[in-house]
């Protein structure tokens, strides 16, 4: 299969590219255009320098000890003899059986996967654990083809959305007068609890906003931080915890905060 000569989004291959799921034809052709394309090679630093900050923010954390029981057992996989059994029987093969392999690739792609961090990690209650989550959240959107589940500048579309997906559809507020036009929303995990996220956009700079159920978050005043280039600032509001996060400058941010806790949300 010949490349293609003008793929529609070479963004898209870009993060292929950087995946390895591209052919060689392929991969030589993004590389080519890396080469040739300036725009395309600043997007490619850029890709990669998220990937590096999620890599630093976000250490893999050691597995259960009793995870691989339970791949075993999941794919049927013999229970190890005890040491007595072992003992009065023939010795074992030292080659690993196909359940043990099937056992260790599947251990391999679930640490692999970028859910094992959210899944092994404890519910935040620390305010800087939940801005870490929220700025994680953020950047895995915006390394994804799309950083929304529902495309929508409705209110009236993307908060029914969440009805049936989360236990509370989210607190949605036009914005579009105060400069900050509605994208739509997606569903995030913060601490093991799926939670709404709306994304709104100011110039070229998009900007997520979540709510914390008031069950997992603390008692927040107004909470700001700057992380890796990105601004953070949480606040609660009626027992739910916001916590907005863009690369905007902290005094859009702000007013962005100032808009959405004035704003009317759809009746």
């Amino acid at each position: 299969m010949s490349p293609p000569s003008s793929p529609a989004d070479p963004v898209l291959l870009v993060h292929a590219y950087l995946d390895g799921e591209l052919d060689p034809a392929h991969a030589l052709e993004i590389e080519r255009q890396l080469a040739a394309d300036p725009a395309l090679a600043a997007e490619h630093k850029r890709i990669v320098a998220l990937r590096s900050l999620i890599q630093e923010k976000l250490p893999r954390e050691a597995p259960p000890a009793n995870l691989l029981r339970r791949i075993e057992a999941a794919i049927g996989a013999p229970q190890a003899p005890t040491r007595f059994a072992s003992l009065s029987s023939h010795p074992i093969s030292s080659h690993p059986t196909w359940r043990a392999l099937a056992a260790s690739v599947l251990l391999a792609l679930f640490l692999g996967s970028g859910s094992t961090w959210l899944i092994l990690r404890p519910a935040p209650a620390p305010t800087s654990t939940t801005a870490d989550l929220v700025l994680a959240s953020h950047l895995r959107a915006l390394m994804a083809p799309q950083p929304i589940d529902v495309a929508s500048s409705d209110r009236h579309t993307v908060k029914p959305w969440f009805n049936g997906r989360i236990p509370e559809a989210p607190r949605v507020v036009d914005l579009t007068n105060d400069g900050f036009a509605l994208v739509g929303g997606r569903i995030d995990v913060i601490g093991r609890v799926p939670v709404p996220t709306l994304v709104y956009r100011i110039r070229q700079h998009l900007i997520s906003l979540t709510a914390v159920p008031a069950s997992d978050a603390a008692t927040l005043g107004t909470a700001r931080r700057a992380i890796a280039g990105y601004n953070t600032l949480g606040w609660t509001d009626n027992g739910v915890a916001y916590w907005a996060v863009s690369d905007v400058a902290a005094p859009d941010l702000d007013a962005f905060a100032k808009a959405f806790r004035l704003g009317t949300p759809e009746p």
